[in-house]
């Protein structure tokens, strides 16, 4: 009998990658708006995501943060808080890859919301109260569950 080809029954290497990224809010309020990217995926749905991306070396979480958020919405922001950690699996490339994510609350500070390097299709500010349905993700959905509290405590 003849194998079929494929990935079916090999074993995928494992990597692990890192990155942050997070929530920017307009304004620290529940009446503000947070930024979002929005991205097609293979089934030509739009995602919406906070921004994010791989933490360089040398880098700590929140600058690398800081910088993915610049690069990929033109907003420079300033950390408010951690808001979590988010973990996942996924297959590309032949790989298995382990994903971990440190989100942060961030503030913006200047610039000016455009899909600013080509990473992100679309980018939009969404009121706060409607961020939940707007994003793609549960697990960015169940971040937003402590932007409340974050929010009391840096009042």
């Amino acid at each position: 009998m003849k194998k079929r080809g494929g990935l079916r029954g090999r074993r995928l290497p494992t990597v692990s990658e890192t990155s942050a990224g997070g929530l920017v809010l307009d304004e620290l309020s529940p009446g503000g708006k947070g930024a979002l990217i929005g991205r097609y995926a293979r089934n030509g749905a739009m995602k919406w995501a906070f921004p994010k991306g791989h933490i360089e070396e040398g880098e700590s979480a929140e600058q690398a943060a800081l910088r993915e958020i610049l690069e990929e919405t033109g907003i420079e922001a300033r950390v408010i808080a951690p808001l979590g950690t988010v973990d996942y699996w996924f297959v590309a490339e032949g790989k298995r890859i382990h994903k971990t994510v440190h989100h942060f609350l961030l503030r913006a500070e200047g610039g000016h919301l455009h899909p600013a390097d080509g990473e992100a299709d679309d980018v939009a500010w969404v009121p706060m109260l409607d961020l939940p349905e707007k994003l793609s993700y549960h697990d960015e959905r169940e971040l937003l569950q402590r932007v409340p509290m974050l929010l009391a405590e840096s009042a």
